[in-house]
């Protein structure tokens, strides 16, 4: 296991569990910038096999098999990410920096590509990689306002 490895990319990625914000809640302590990514089957025993923090939800009906996840850490230390937010309809894109990505909470998702880091631990024996984002491009949902006062994008 060497401590640079190889980013992973997940294109058209299902994310839930926001939480830019860094709320406190029952599954996460105040200031830990965090969501979950979906996984298909054969990414996640890819994962798995190298060593990643993979869950699973556990199924909602009788008979669907459980769900694996990816959670994913969200720092602005020593590696800040690239979070660039896109308008559906009007292409306009803006970078949002540690102060705004808490407005990710709050948007409707149209689409997201993203990248993670590993950062490879060993506490008390214990050993395994924790994902950290990379860079994050999300497409939202604009509403009429948004779409009425958006500034046009120029390449």
């Amino acid at each position: 296991m060497s401590p640079r490895e190889d980013n992973i990319t997940i294109e058209d990625a299902k994310i839930l569990f926001l939480n830019f914000a860094g709320r406190e809640g029952q599954f996460n302590a105040a200031g830990d910038r965090n969501f979950c990514v979906l996984l298909d089957t054969a990414m996640a025993d890819t994962l798995v096999a190298n060593g990643w923090n993979v869950k699973q939800l556990n199924p909602r009906e009788e008979g669907e098999e459980p769900q694996p996840y990816l959670p994913v850490s969200v720092g602005f230390g020593n590696y800040p990410p690239r979070i660039v937010m896109i308008g559906a309809q009007s292409g306009s894109r803006t970078e949002l920096g540690e102060s705004q990505v808490e407005l990710l909470d709050s948007v409707e998702v149209a689409h997201v590509d993203l990248m993670v880091r590993p950062y490879n631990w060993e506490v008390s024996g214990k050993k395994g990689k924790k994902a950290y984002l990379k860079s994050l491009y999300i497409t939202i949902i604009e509403d009429a306002l948004e779409l009425k006062y958006a500034i046009p994008h120029s390449d």
